[in-house]
């Protein structure tokens, strides 16, 4: 089926029984639970409710490492997936310290590193106009292409066209909102997830996805749209519809952090 044809369910059709059994919430960051680049008090209030009904809550962003320890030590989450699924951080509630957990070793990360250096300089001498994210600074196993956020946006040629030069290097790569992510490995946003599940929760994601909720908003999130049955985007997610296989199974009606909340608003309204 065309991603277009897909009729997308109205978020109030998501039906009490199916709420009643939500334990927790992953949830993007950029335009999911942000909006127009700012976490809008609804959203930040929507998710302390949550945490404080009980619900886990864990973040899975594209976002880098150094935003995620502080959103790990600062925010009401469990944990924080974060560089699209290479790395999760918590705090270790026995001992109030952060805990991190990486896909590959330190000797690693930093030889991936130099190679991403070096495609990172390809790209921008090829593809006019972009830049290196401003948070690249903090990443630890990616490379973030700017292609919107601080820079005037580009055209979907040179977005396909860094795709292409992340591909033709052998790189995996994702275009969120606001950037193309690429990186050396094979892991990504839903990878890291079931792990986490795993490792912290100490469950089968695979047995227990019908007991949490995925939100997002863009093409980085579609392994996670395709898995959980319980996925929601919010309302902006339709901007990148014509570019999607796989689409969520509800919609908000509001975009960003307004529609994060509304999401919220009904897990609360029916869960107890």
């Amino acid at each position: 089926m065309n991603p277009t044809e897909k009729k997308l369910m109205p978020l109030e059709s998501l039906a009490p029984d199916q709420i009643r059994g939500v334990k927790g919430i992953f949830f993007d960051i950029d335009d999911t639970f942000s909006l127009d680049g700012k976490i809008p008090a609804c959203s930040f209030k929507a998710l302390w409710d949550l945490h404080q009904a009980g619900f886990k809550t864990i973040p899975v962003t594209g976002r880098p490492a150094g935003w995620c320890d502080h959103i790990a030590r600062m925010w009401p989450v469990d944990a924080v997936i974060g560089e699209n699924g290479s790395l999760y951080f918590w705090m270790d509630p026995a001992e109030g310290k952060l805990r991190r957990y990486f896909s590959d070793s330190e000797p690693r990360r930093r030889e991936k590193r130099q190679r991403l250096k070096t495609l990172g300089e390809k790209i921008l001498s090829t593809v006019k106009g972009t830049a290196l994210a401003s948070d690249q600074a903090y990443r630890e196993t990616d490379l973030a292409v700017d292609f919107c956020e601080d820079v005037p946006r580009l055209g979907d040629e040179a977005i396909a066209e860094i795709i292409h030069l992340f591909e033709k290097a052998g790189a995996t790569c994702k275009a969120s909102s606001i950037h193309v992510n690429g990186w050396f490995g094979d892991y990504d946003k839903l990878k890291m997830t079931q792990k986490f599940v795993q490792q912290r929760l100490q469950v089968s994601l695979t047995e227990e996805k019908e007991h949490f909720v995925y939100c997002g908003d863009s093409p980085n999130d579609e392994p996670m749209f395709q898995f959980f049955p319980l996925s929601v985007g919010v309302n902006n997610v339709m901007n990148f519809a014509d570019r999607m296989t796989h689409l969520p199974t509800y919609v908000t009606s509001a975009p960003g952090g307004k529609g994060f909340a509304q999401l919220a608003d009904r897990l609360l309204q029916y869960s107890r």
